[in-house]
């Protein structure tokens, strides 16, 4: 009888209030991400007569992304926005996307592809009980450094940060000869800092975001890859919101990922520009270790192809290159 009267309570509650989702996001306050994800929420807040609310937790309150996912499978929190390692957690065929020496600083090819995979990269998603509700651009990656490091044999050797657990990354990184140091992303900064790291790799708004650009003399004027994001529920936290919010909220959410990626495009540039006006070199690679690259690539894909992403992910990739 209780279990019957909690079912209808709750019944009952999501009915008359609605349902509120809370999702943690690494993006500070303050920042065109976090005031795009705040008007998101106000729109679907208004369209929906305040019967689905979006509460957003900014610039890592709930954590770091391993964290907020975790928080997400024991019903803490609802969804988040999740990068790289943790997205590839979730849904390991995404990150053929982040191969490195793939889209070099083609952006717009690797993003188009990205829409062109979207549907195929959902249906995993909603295998591993997530709903996605669009994917962000974050940018292309570029490694930092504190040595000039302007070819891959100057590389070997250098102490880079990688992010704890991303098979990806700690494979290229060995594949690469350098030494990985795997932290968490709120301890680049002082790793930076002390001595621990002498580099490390973002697009060049989370470089500046997150003040590696006071630590670092050089940038590797070459992307490595290209990075997503992408704003996930889980399936039980979307199943609250009723059926006939839900197109509302997939429309107004892609109106302002939309946004997002388009204020991302924009800020990446002005970092890029921020990074040379303080003194920041830019360091150019050969044509000789340009087509190395390629070769590394191959490598990488032998190591993680069946093990991190699926064959089938490869071939799409592929077919769309």
């Amino acid at each position: 009888m209780k279990k019957i009267l909690a079912t209808l309570t709750l019944l009952f509650c999501t009915s008359a209030f609605g349902v509120t989702l809370k999702v943690g996001v690494l993006a500070p306050e303050g920042t065109n991400w976090a005031n795009s994800l705040k008007k998101m929420a106000k729109e679907i807040r208004e369209k929906t007569n305040k019967k689905v609310k979006i509460k957003f937790y900014f610039g890592g309150s709930q954590g770091d992304e391993p964290d907020v996912l975790r928080k997400i499978r024991v019903g803490q929190l609802h969804g988040g926005i999740f990068t790289g390692k943790t997205l590839g957690d979730i849904n390991g065929d995404v990150r053929v996307i982040e191969l490195p020496f793939t889209f070099y600083h083609d952006r717009k090819k690797a993003l188009g592809i990205v829409k062109k995979m979207e549907p195929f990269f959902n249906e995993k998603f909603a295998k591993n009980e997530f709903k996605n509700l669009g994917f962000f651009e974050i940018g292309n990656v570029y490694f930092v450094s504190q040595e000039k490091t302007d070819s891959l044999k100057n590389m070997m050797g250098v102490k880079i940060w990688s992010w704890e657990g991303d098979k990806l990354v700690s494979t290229m990184i060995e594949t690469m000869k350098f030494v990985s140091v795997p932290l968490p992303l709120p301890d680049v900064l002082s790793s930076l800092s002390t001595g621990i790291i002498q580099a490390a790799y973002a697009p060049p708004l989370g470089i500046i975001s997150l003040q590696w650009n006071t630590k670092v003399k050089y940038v590797i004027d070459l992307p490595i890859s290209f990075s997503v994001g992408a704003f996930l529920l889980s399936d039980k936290a979307w199943a609250k919101v009723k059926p006939e919010h839900r197109k509302t909220v997939e429309e107004i959410a892609a109106k302002y990922v939309s946004e997002v990626n388009a204020g991302n495009e924009k800020d990446n540039s002005d970092a890029l520009a921020a990074l040379k006006s303080q003194g920041i070199e830019f360091l150019k690679f050969s044509k000789e270790d340009i087509e190395r690259g390629k070769g590394l690539r191959k490598e990488v894909i032998g190591k993680l192809k069946g093990n991190l992403f699926s064959a089938e992910a490869l071939k799409k990739l592929e077919s769309n290159l």
